[in-house]
């Protein structure tokens, strides 16, 4: 059997060994090897730009209604760009004819055209296009309304929106179309091409040498769902705005990945919504910024372990609440399974949902121990049987009740007048949504009250030693790393300020541990003392 110490080792010598991994990969994705003989000037084996030829081109985009096309007929034309710089950034709103199919939760295709200047893309041997659809499917977002008045959150709803479940999806337009052409004059290695950018290319024999054509790659990170419009019956018309900027090999290497990987999670049963957090990870964060997020949340995951491997060790030989505030054990407990409630209502990113989670259920768990509860079934029916305090554990909960009491008199006026104020001017999808929220507003702004009994306990006992700070030096790192997290992942801005109210709790803990040092000589309520246990362990 391995020892806790060298299980810890372990954990951490895996870690290193995948975060080295990972470096290399990105480094194997983000560097590409030239073609050898290109150097020599030979052309042997290589593949050549196209673009190094300068040819004049012209962007053309076209929308339908078939996911594929043999000819010009049954297609509109809605932006032609005649002299295309493939260097020059530009961004364009144009409105889209939408056809009654479409309307009728059909889909609409774009096909967009890189071909020469001046002849038509269908007539063209060496144009390249590329095919993305402008409409998705997803379920509406509910209605929100006042629960006293019934007034909505817009003035006029429209029919079909009352007729259509909640649950059923409906077409939604994308917005946006974002364009791409890698730039760079690189000669690929005809024998170990990218298999990435493979399926991107056109490749074309001109003389005794291959060249590929314009890589044109539709940036799919960029379509959010915040850009989404909810197409309806009467609407014959929608703004599309193109955008077109340079990409090199690189970064056109590592967003084809990071697409793929977001089409991954989509497959392993995502939702929309979902996928759509990890897109913001990408495309609102720098990529220098970006690089570092990944750095920092590989530690968070280990940090995350090791918190969750030394709290669950902590309460596992837990048997006396000595010095521990059972009423801090419940308040934690409430609040983990009302934030967890609340991020399923919301209908939170995964990311953050699985965690809580996790958490609802230690929490959930430590209350039992804290409780000494025991549970046993007569048949279908559980029931509860609860353990006895000694006399230490009795003053304990005294002063526990007395730190109780006296919160009691701030935080219970402060949680009902903040429902009762969000009640008369805040608009909820349900009765569920208002307490929910009521109860998570309360657990968010005045939470870290309910961590001052502990304190108070930590006061009068003139002690901490009684306290799990492995643990708890883990979830101080994890901590100040959802302080950076809290900028990167979307969340409820009540949930992100959680982040920084958990940041000052731990650092009053940090003083107390100052100023309550551990008297290693001091006797436990068994007769022993740490130099005495030192002392057999040497003998």
């Amino acid at each position: 059997m391995l020892s806790r110490s060298s299980f810890t080792s372990l954990v951490v010598g895996v870690f290193a060994v995948y975060v080295a991994h990972t470096c290399w990969v990105m480094y194997g994705i983000v560097y590409t090897r030239p073609c050898p003989a290109a150097a020599d000037g030979a052309a042997g084996g290589c593949v050549w730009p196209y673009l190094a030829r300068r040819p004049k081109l012209q962007l053309s985009v076209y929308t339908t209604t078939r996911s594929s096309i043999g000819a010009e007929s049954n297609i509109d034309l809605v932006l032609n760009v005649e002299d295309f710089d493939i260097e020059s950034k530009f961004e364009r709103t144009v409105n889209v004819s939408v056809p009654k199919k479409t309307r009728n939760n059909g889909t609409l295709y774009a096909f967009v055209f890189l071909h020469h200047a001046g002849i038509l893309p269908w007539h063209d041997g060496k144009q390249v296009h590329i095919v993305s659809p402008l409409t998705t499917y997803m379920v509406p977002k509910p209605e929100e309304i006042n629960l006293l008045t019934g007034e909505s959150a817009t003035q006029q709803i429209e029919a079909e929106r009352q007729t259509n479940a909640l649950d059923e999806p409906v077409s939604h337009w994308r917005s946006r179309l974002t364009l791409n052409v890698m730039v760079e004059d690189f000669v690929f290695d005809g024998s170990s091409l990218p298999a990435d950018v493979h399926r991107y290319m056109k490749m074309v024999q001109l003389g005794k040498t291959v060249h590929y054509l314009p890589i044109l790659f539709i940036d799919q990170l960029s379509n959010r769902v915040k850009d989404l419009m909810v197409i309806n019956r009467s609407t014959t018309e929608l703004p599309l705005t193109v955008s077109y900027d340079k990409i090199s090999l690189g970064k056109l290497r590592f967003w084809i990945h990071m697409q793929d990987a977001v089409y991954s999670l989509q497959q392993f049963g995502f939702s929309e919504k979902d996928a759509d957090e990890v897109k913001g990870i990408f495309v609102d964060t720098n990529l220098y910024f970006l690089a570092l997020t990944f750095f920092v949340a590989a530690f968070h995951l280990l940090f995350d372990f090791l918190a969750f491997k030394n709290d669950i060790s902590f309460w596992k030989k837990k048997r006396s609440m000595i010095g521990m505030s059972t009423k801090a054990v419940l308040w934690r407990c409430f609040s983990t399974v009302v934030i967890f409630l609340f991020l399923l209502d919301e209908q939170t990113s995964l990311l953050v949902l699985i965690p809580a989670g996790v958490g609802a259920v230690i929490e959930l768990w430590k209350v039992k121990k804290a409780l000494k509860m025991t549970i046993r079934w007569q048949g279908l029916r559980p029931k509860f049987q609860f353990g006895a305090y000694n006399d230490s554990e009795k003053k304990t909960e005294e002063y526990d009740a007395q730190a109780m009491k006296y919160l009691s008199y701030l935080l219970y006026p402060l949680c009902i007048g903040g429902a009762g104020y969000s009640l008369l001017n805040v608009k909820y999808k349900s009765w569920y949504s208002w307490l929910i929220n009521s109860f998570v507003n309360g657990v968010y702004a005045f939470g870290f009250l309910f961590m001052l009994p502990q304190l108070f306990v930590n006061y009068k006992m003139k002690s901490v030693a009684h306290l799990p700070w492995k643990a708890f030096t883990y979830k101080a790192f994890n901590t100040f790393i959802d302080d950076i997290f809290a900028f990167i992942i979307t969340m409820p801005t009540s949930h992100r300020l959680a982040c920084f109210r958990d940041d000052v709790v731990f650092l009053v803990y940090l003083y107390q541990r100052w100023l309550y040092p551990v008297d290693k000589s001091r006797v436990n309520e068994y007769g022993e003392s740490y130099e005495e246990k030192s002392k057999k362990k040497s003998s």
